[in-house]
């Protein structure tokens, strides 16, 4: 009977749950993307050096509504707000070993073509080589090689995973280099079609940028936070950068450009209200020069003179004007939303010269004079946008609705009267986005952003559509003339 009435008290007692796993939650809904041991894959790292900047509730909200303009999609309807509650403080918990990443292990992973230096100095193929655009294919990790006078490809080949940032060129366009989420580096001969070089700079990294001469290539790391310095020619490593800011703390780098009038590097850092000129001629070579400022700087874009910097900061209303000659903020910027000014381009406007910007945020694009840095006229557009681009041959600027409802549509702005003057829907229902031209602005090529994606070739005058060709998710396109020649229609 005793025995009897204690499985039946077992039977009615209460059952407790066990807490939510942070570590198994991470595994089964974020790994694919932010890495097995959260350094970070097609998206960042999930790292506590990586979070700086992002409070413990601004990332449970992340985890449950998702981020806007990014590929962050909400877990609310698959977690409940303990799991989302578990699985942030995982993320800010450290790993049991600390991420190190030094020169020796890029040596280690460092990959050489040996027969790279006896491939001929010129095309193996019949197309322009300075009217070929490169389409970069994430749906399969793949870049197709496009001849621009006819635009019909000419070579399609696979690439490491999760490429990101735009390839950048040398100035006869032979030579580009690309970098990877993981860090991986690609030193890719396109007049011969072959891998020349590989190695891996970093564990997180956001993009790279090359010296105008050729020699030199800087890679910005997210993890570790440094910059990298390669050599350019088989991409050896020559030097570790630390990123400590004047107040003793580390910081992560969001980006970096070569600034060619200046022959320097510029970087804007994420977790510092710094930016960063490093030089890479004259007695103080790769010696940061460290610019202070009030507020962070996440994105950044050039005027035509490379003399000021205009940026914008995620949290922040106004964006900043930088004088790099002073090395002083000069300016402030009536930036709403979330702009994307690193997308934006110049062209003249009634005589003077303008900046215009997508927005991450809101559905406008705004112009600013770059003679006082006013703001001209904020156009309306259906939603938020990603990419804005133009030519100089063109009276046309095309911006993208890249989240929302209205992701099918591309605007076409009249540069002449800042009005939408057409709304294409080249895929309903699909997201279209990133135009680029060809080298003499007579195609304009719209990406339809999906797996079974395609690239669509518009006459850029009548806009209308010439043809299209299939493509496994085409995130971006870039044309060898107008990034060697700094097009005023295309980010650089």
């Amino acid at each position: 009977m005793k025995r009897t009435l204690f499985f039946l008290a077992l039977l009615s007692a209460p059952v407790f749950a066990a807490p939510p796993d942070g570590a198994d939650l991470y595994n089964k809904y974020c790994q694919s993307c932010h890495g097995a041991d959260r350094l970070g894959g097609m998206g960042p790292a999930l790292l506590p050096e990586s979070l700086v900047r992002l409070k413990k509730l601004a990332a449970i909200k992340a985890i449950g509504d998702g981020l806007p303009a990014t590929q962050m999609p909400g877990f609310a309807e698959v977690m409940n707000k303990d799991e989302i509650s578990a699985l942030a403080e995982w993320i800010y918990t450290p790993p049991t070993t600390p991420p190190k990443w030094d020169i020796a292990d890029m040596k280690a992973s460092q990959i050489v073509n040996k027969d790279a230096p006896n491939l001929p100095a010129k095309p193996v193929f019949k197309a322009d080589p300075t009217n070929v655009t490169l389409v970069v294919e994430h749906g399969d990790h793949a870049i197709t090689v496009l001849d621009g006078d006819v635009m019909e490809p000419i070579h399609r080949f696979q690439t490491r995973y999760a490429l990101h940032g735009g390839p950048k060129f040398t100035q006869d366009g032979r030579f580009v280099f690309w970098a990877t989420r993981e860090g991986w580096i690609t030193k890719y001969d396109l007049w011969n079609l072959k891998i020349v070089a590989e190695i891996r700079a970093g564990l997180n990294t956001r993009n790279l940028a090359v010296s105008s001469d050729g020699k030199q290539v800087l890679v910005a790391n997210y993890l570790p936070h440094n910059l990298v310095r390669l050599n350019s020619d088989d991409l050896s490593p020559q030097q570790i950068i630390p990123v400590l800011g004047h107040n003793g703390k580390t910081s992560r780098v969001s980006s970096v450009y070569d600034a060619r009038p200046r022959q320097s590097f510029v970087a804007a850092l994420k977790d510092i209200p710094e930016v960063w000129e490093i030089p890479y001629a004259g007695p103080n070579a790769f010696q940061p020069r460290k610019i202070v400022l009030k507020d962070y700087l996440d994105d950044f874009y050039f005027d035509q003179t490379y003399r000021y910097l205009l940026g914008a900061s995620r949290s922040s209303p106004k964006g900043q004007v930088v004088d790099l000659d002073t090395g002083a903020k000069t300016a402030e910027l009536d930036l709403p939303g979330m702009p994307h000014v690193g997308s934006g381009i110049t062209f003249d406007y009634q005589g003077r010269r303008v900046m215009a910007s997508p927005n991450l945020k809101d559905g406008i694009v705004t112009v600013i004079g770059l003679n006082d840095f006013k703001t001209i006229k904020h156009i309306p557009t259906l939603g938020p946008g990603f990419f804005l681009r133009s030519h100089e041959n063109s009276p046309y600027a095309w911006a993208d609705v890249f989240s929302g409802p209205e992701k099918d549509a591309m605007h076409v702005i009249d540069k002449r009267s800042l009005e939408i003057v057409a709304t294409l829907r080249p895929a309903p229902g699909k997201t279209s986005t990133h135009v680029e031209f060809d080298r003499y602005g007579k195609f304009a090529l719209v990406s339809i952003w999906e797996h079974d994606g395609a690239l669509i070739v518009y006459d850029a005058q009548s806009l209308q559509e010439i043809k299209r060709l299939p493509m496994k998710r085409p995130v971006g396109k870039y044309n060898v003339w107008n990034k060697t020649r700094l097009s005023e229609g295309t980010s650089h």
